[in-house]
């Protein structure tokens, strides 16, 4: 299980980083206000550059997602990943689905960091 946060820099852009199951269980653990929401998208998929609409982590249930930063970083995501999703500000990233399966996942809002 691949799980990858992608946050805003200092530098306006976004950029990625591991982070560790024990890192994840915190996070997961901090659930915030909103709705817990399944989404579903025809693959192939793309949007362009957007930043993240909340704090959230999205759980990659089917299908294969891509994520780019501006720097040309790129993460693909099979079942059962996790993206933790916190860049709000800045240029963005770009995401996409890849293949011929829709990809399903599961975004679960995030409380604001203690």
């Amino acid at each position: 299980m691949q799980i990858v946060r992608v946050f805003s820099g200092s530098d306006g852009e976004s950029h990625f980083e591991d982070v560790t199951a024990d890192e994840f269980a915190v996070i997961a653990n901090n659930v915030g206000p909103g709705e817990v929401t399944v989404n579903r998208r025809e693959s192939p998929n793309f949007s362009d550059y957007h930043t993240a609409p909340r704090r959230q982590y999205v759980v990659n249930l089917s299908g294969i997602a891509e994520f780019e930063t501006a720097d040309g970083s790129i993460r693909r995501l099979v079942p059962g990943d996790v993206l933790v999703a916190e860049d709000l500000t800045g240029h963005g990233h770009i995401a996409r689905s890849i293949g011929d399966e829709f990809r399903v996942s599961l975004a679960v809002p995030l409380a604001e960091p203690n």
